[in-house]
């Protein structure tokens, strides 16, 4: 990636972008399909006011479903690299960034905002010596001081009952004390029966979450809702399909003391979180900021939600290094997180470059920067 335009201004800011493709171990089966790959952007910018000059890392992994496609993505970001990275005399930098984010519709176009924001506020922290976290804290005025490590849990395949309960067993002697499975595919029966089958293997300490993905219609998720009772459910995730808020809410209506809390996830991409909230559709809202447009659009959505009694949970869509490192440091920022669904990086069987928030027991730890991570990234930013 170069760029070789002159600087006329006293402030400039580029931005530049490449492709990458980055394969499963093995395919991943969701709502939308199997996912095989994932193919991306790293972005970087380059922010310079007179002599000083900061680099920002970002990345840009649409997943259609969730974003936009790969190729309106790289439309995107192809507009906004061939634009004039210069300011006028007097322009702060701080102007041209929000210019540059402001080009891209969140809405629209998710993931290639969320590459440059990401690179931005990367390079505003490291030109300031600050932990992402710290940084994304402050602009959200938060009193809190972020987390130096996150609780996350750990998924379990969509196996047989003993085949479900082996691999739950292994991931609680790994130190995980969140779990959560797949479920849908099977008949709630099978799927009652695997629960089951996992509550027992690891016993009542462990909290357990499961997502049907949206497979379930009202009838059906209604029976697995109170099936799985008497298991000590943390959540049920999206148990209705994406467009049916009237009947998640309807699914609430039940006295909190007895029912299964629900989560929402793909109702979020299709609907966003006020609408999900205005529909009082959830108990927990899965928050991926991949799909929302960038850190600072997830940090705000999880404060949105808390404030309105739901409970965030942040997630990636299987992003490659530098976005799941982003949507650590956002869980960090959220105080007293819950478990969040950001150990993904085992599902890829490459990566951009070396994991900086290794999993261990149960908790991804928070780099201590300055900006997403140190010099972790820094190859990536020259590339």
């Amino acid at each position: 990636m170069t760029d070789d335009r002159p600087r006329r201004g006293n402030a400039s800011l580029t931005v530049r972008h490449r492709p990458f493709e980055l394969n499963l171990t093995r395919p991943l089966g969701t709502a939308h399909g199997d996912i095989r790959s994932r193919d991306g952007f790293v972005v970087a910018v380059e922010r310079e006011r007179d002599e000083a000059t900061a680099v920002g890392v970002g990345e840009a992994t649409p997943l259609p479903g969730w974003t936009e496609s790969r190729e309106t993505c790289a439309a995107a970001l192809n507009r906004l690299s061939d634009s004039d990275g210069d300011g006028a005399a007097g322009d702060s930098l701080d102007a041209l960034a929000h210019e540059r984010v402001d080009a891209l519709d969140a809405e629209a176009t998710p993931a290639a905002r969320h590459g440059v924001s990401l690179a931005l506020a990367d390079a505003a922290a490291r030109g300031s010596g600050d932990r992402l976290a710290d940084r994304l804290a402050a602009e959200a005025d938060l009193d809190a001081t972020p987390a130096d490590a996150v609780p996350v849990n750990a998924t379990v395949g969509d196996g047989d009952p003993t085949e479900t309960a082996g691999e739950a067993r292994r991931a609680v002697e790994e130190g995980f004390d969140c779990l959560k499975l797949k479920v849908g595919v099977r008949s709630v029966d099978a799927d009652v029966e695997r629960v089951r089958a996992v509550r027992e293997a690891v016993g009542n300490g462990v909290a357990l979450r499961v997502d049907a993905n949206g497979a379930w219609d009202r009838t059906t998720a209604r029976r697995a809702l109170d099936a799985l009772a008497a298991f000590d459910l943390a959540y049920v995730e999206q148990p209705l399909p994406a467009d049916d808020l009237e009947g998640l809410a309807a699914l609430r209506e039940d006295d909190p003391s007895s029912r299964v809390p629900i989560a929402v996830d793909e109702s979020v991409a299709a609907h966003g979180v006020d609408a999900v909230l205005e529909a009082d559709a959830a108990d927990v809202a899965v928050l991926k900021p991949m799909a929302l447009g960038g850190p600072d659009r997830a940090l705000a959505a999880a404060l949105r939600a808390r404030s309105a009694g739901v409970e965030p949970v942040v997630t990636t869509t299987i992003d490659a290094v530098v976005a799941r490192t982003a949507a650590v440091h956002v869980a960090a920022a959220i105080p007293d997180v819950s478990p969040c669904g950001l150990a993904t990086g085992s599902l890829l069987d490459e990566d951009l470059a070396p994991d900086p928030c290794p999993v261990a027991d149960g908790r991804m730890p928070v780099p201590s920067g300055p900006g997403l991570a140190g010099d972790a990234f820094d190859e990536l930013r020259r590339s």
